[in-house]
C-alpha cells in the first residue's frame, strides 16, 4: 500500500497551524479539563483530531481512525488498528500537560497501519515546524535529509529518555537505582520530542513501559527507518496493538543488549 507522505505531512501542518499554535499560553481555564485524574485535555487536543480524522478519511476512503481522545471514550475502537482497513493512529498533542503549562514540548504524532503494523508515519514540532517522516523501507527523513541515528558507544557514555511513570514500581525502583551506570537520562514528558531527539541522533536509547498506540506507533517506525533496533522488554516484536510489556529502542543490537543487561536485568530480576 502505498501513502502520499508529503500530503499527510501538509495536512498535519496545516491543521496544527490552525487548531494549535494559537492557542499555546493562550488557554482559558474551561479550555483544560481531567480525562481522568492526572490524564489532561485540551480544546486543542479535540480540535486537532477531530480536523485530523475528517482529513484523513477524505485523503484514503475506506480508511479508519483510532484517535486518543476518541479512545478515552470508547476503549473499543483499539480494534481498528489489527483489522484489514487501513488506520491512521493519531496523538493530536503529544505532551498535553506540557502543552497546558505553556512548555513548549510537545507535537503530532500520526502513524498509518495496515493489518496491525505502521507502515508510514509522521512526527511534527508545530512551533518550530520541524516534520521527520518515514515508510517502511523507505528511510526516515526530515527537509529532505535522510536520518541516521546515533552511532553505538559504551554504555557509560550513552544518554537516553527513562520513563519513570508508568509500568511495574518494583521494576521502575531498579531502573532508577541503575541510571548511574550509563551517560545520562532525561524525560521531557513528551514521547514526540524524545522520538526526535532519537531519530536526530541527540540521544542514544529510550526506554518506556506503557505503550499506548499514540505514543509509539509512529516514532517505532522511524526509529526503524533511521537505522535503530528496538523490542520490548523481553526481546518481542513490537506491534502498535501491544499495550504492554514495555519497549527499548538503541542504536544497534548490541546496544540494545548492553543497555538491556544494565538498566532491566535478566528476566528474574524484572519483578
Amino acid at each position: 500500500m502505498k501513502v502520499d507522505v508529503p500530503a499527510v505531512a501538509g495536512i498535519i501542518a496545516a491543521v496544527a497551524a490552525e487548531e494549535i499554535v494559537p492557542r499555546f499560553r493562550r488557554l482559558a481555564t474551561g479550555d483544560i479539563r481531567e480525562k481522568k485524574p492526572g490524564d489532561l485535555v485540551t480544546v486543542a487536543d479535540e480540535a486537532t483530531e477531530h480536523a485530523l480524522d475528517r482529513r484523513f478519511r477524505d485523503l484514503m476512503p475506506g480508511s479508519v481512525v483510532v484517535g486518543e481522545e476518541a479512545v478515552a471514550k470508547d476503549a473499543g475502537i483499539l480494534a481498528r488498528i489489527e483489522e484489514e482497513a487501513p488506520a491512521w493512529i493519531i496523538d493530536p498533542v503529544d505532551g498535553t500537560a506540557n502543552f497546558a503549562a505553556g512548555l513548549p514540548l510537545f507535537a503530532v504524532m500520526v502513524s498509518l497501519a495496515w493489518k496491525g503494523q505502521a507502515i508510514a508515519a509522521w512526527i511534527h514540532d508545530p512551533l518550530t515546524g520541524v516534520m521527520v517522516t518515514a515508510e517502511r523501507g523507505e528511510g526516515a527523513w526530515m527537509a529532505g535529509q535522510r536520518l541516521k541515528v546515533a552511532a553505538s558507544n559504551d554504555v557509560a557514555s550513552m544518554s537516553g529518555a527513562v520513563s519513570f511513570r508508568y509500568g511495574k514500581r518494583p521494576l521502575i525502583r531498579k531502573i532508577a537505582g541503575r541510571t548511574e551506570r550509563v551517560g545520562s537520562v532525561f524525560q521531557l514528558r513528551c514521547a514526540g520530542q524524545e522520538y526526535l531527539a532519537l531519530t536526530r541522533a541527540q540521544s542514544h536509547f529510550s526506554l518506556y513501559h506503557r505503550l499506548m498506540p499514540w505514543d509509539h506507533a509512529a516514532g517505532q517506525l522511524i526509529h526503524t527507518e533511521a537505522g535503530g533496533v528496538s523490542a520490548r522488554l523481553d526481546g518481542s516484536a513490537y506491534r502498535p496493538s501491544h499495550l504492554d510489556g514495555g519497549l527499548l529502542l538503541a542504536p544497534d543490537q548490541a546496544s540494545w543488549d548492553a543497555i538491556h543487561r544494565v538498566l532491566v536485568g535478566k528476566p528474574e530480576e524484572r519483578v
